[in-house]
């Protein structure tokens, strides 16, 4: 019995068969580092620990295409993931309609070049969308599943600035509500487990009541060379262990609606960047761990939650 609404159990819904989304770093880049909004950027923030590499030596068109084919390639040609042949182009570095619209319709048209992509998925910043840039987005809906995912973080505006964020819930409000009037576009939320003082069922009663379509949960994690890596070792800050995390992630999930998508319950980082926790990238220790505490409590997503949608 699945006691949560998983992307994979999402996509084979709709597939009937399993989908890989393929990371694209497209060389967008982020008004909270350019100066726009901050030169610093978020406290967690290092795009290089989750990232595809960015060949300067190529065009900006020329790289999305070759990180699409080459990964294409590699599930085609292994043995271990043959049985992989539909993929989702997810545009996930940095801030993905941070550009003009010409510049994203030429990026985001890569895709059409290869058949085996059948989802586009678009990550950004709530106050990086526009009506213009959701009519783009919006206009691949006739052959593509669509998501775009918002970096929301948090409800709290205290904690949005603690992470310096340089945006309001408000602002990701706005972004949800402007989103909703396509209604082909699939809106998903990023959401930080484990900011100091954190009221995840606020949280939780939040997406609820946006009527979001999926959640991507990221545990709070130390990177090098970030601010959030200063306060670690200035003790300024506390990293939840691995049995808190669980606790607090089924607690969240015992507050949302079952028909929500988690498209992730945990963050993942290049080992040679991740400075704690350790245990977050043992993904099937603490999808195995969750599964488990959820079955001791006898619970599951949505349980305490008016609005229901059978998928278990």
């Amino acid at each position: 019995m699945e006691r949560y609404y998983s992307f994979n159990t999402y996509l084979r819904k709709i597939f009937k068969e399993r989908v890989h989304k393929i990371s694209i770093n497209a060389g967008f880049r982020c008004p909270n580092l350019d100066g726009t909004k901050s030169l610093t950027g978020c406290i967690f923030c290092n795009n290089d620990a989750f990232s595809q590499k960015y060949d300067k030596n190529l065009s900006q068109i020329e790289n999305v295409r070759k990180q699409i084919f080459d990964t294409i390639q590699f599930f085609l040609s292994s043995k271990r993931f043959k049985n992989i042949k539909k993929f989702i182009a997810y545009f996930q570095s940095y801030s993905n309609t941070y550009a003009d619209l010409e510049s994203l319709k030429n990026v985001f048209d890569i895709v059409k070049e290869f058949p085996q992509i059948v989802g586009i998925s678009v990550s950004t910043r709530p106050d990086c969308i526009d009506i213009e840039k959701l009519k783009l987005i919006n206009s691949y809906s006739d052959r593509y599943l669509i998501w775009i995912e918002y970096g929301m973080q948090t409800s709290d505006d205290k904690l949005l600035k603690w992470l310096n964020r340089n945006h309001t819930y408000e602002d990701f409000v706005s972004a949800v509500e402007l989103t909703k009037k396509f209604d082909k576009i699939n809106i998903a939320a990023h959401l930080i487990i484990g900011l100091p003082q954190q009221d995840v069922i606020k949280d939780a009663k939040e997406v609820t009541k946006l009527g979001l379509n999926g959640v991507k949960l990221h545990n709070l994690h130390v990177l090098k060379n970030t601010l959030l890596e200063q306060l670690y070792y200035q003790n300024k800050v506390k990293i939840l262990d691995i049995d808190e995390y669980v606790d607090a992630v089924c607690k969240f999930l015992e507050h949302i609606p079952n028909d929500v998508v988690i498209l992730r319950l945990v963050s993942s980082a290049k080992k040679e960047l991740l400075v704690a926790p350790q245990w977050m990238n043992n993904k099937n220790n603490l999808i195995k761990m969750l599964q488990e505490k959820l079955e001791l409590l006898d619970s599951y997503q949505g349980k305490y939650c008016e609005k229901k949608f059978c998928f278990l």
